[in-house]
């Protein structure tokens, strides 16, 4: 009796744990969104929707949803070439954000690539990022 008992406690101990335990993609969404709102909103805007002719979308955009990795390329990179983004053309310059941590380029790549309709399955890392870095 005693061995269900203490069973039973530690089941509903680990189900409670898990309540207040956020998943580490949903952990770094979160911190990416962060990121996100003093690094990059001022020009592709809060609702990732960028502004037509100057800063292409990355909401919905097909553009990085063919490569999500993309998205960790440009941010260490920068973009001073001609895109296309769901079909309309952009020329614009992108500056490299590599003053930001693997962290935060993983966090933000996640929020970005799981934001605003797009729906990635990957889960981005400092791991990820550092190697692209090299």
């Amino acid at each position: 009796m005693k061995k269900i008992a203490v069973a039973s406690v530690l089941t509903i101990s680990v189900i409670m744990f898990s309540a207040f335990v956020q998943n580490p993609k949903e952990a770094s969404i979160k911190r990416g969104k962060e990121v996100y709102d003093n690094n990059c909103m001022s020009c592709h805007q809060e609702n990732g929707e960028g502004i037509e002719g100057s800063f292409p979308p990355l909401a919905k955009s097909d553009y990085f949803q063919k490569d999500p990795k993309k998205i960790i390329t440009v941010i260490l990179k920068g973009l001073n070439e001609e895109i296309k983004v769901n079909g309309k053309t952009y020329n614009m310059m992108m500056p490299e954000q590599s003053y930001l941590s693997d962290e935060e380029i993983a966090d933000v790549t996640n929020y970005v690539a799981n934001s605003w309709g797009n729906k990635s399955k990957a889960v981005f890392t400092p791991a990820q990022v550092k190697a692209a870095r090299n």
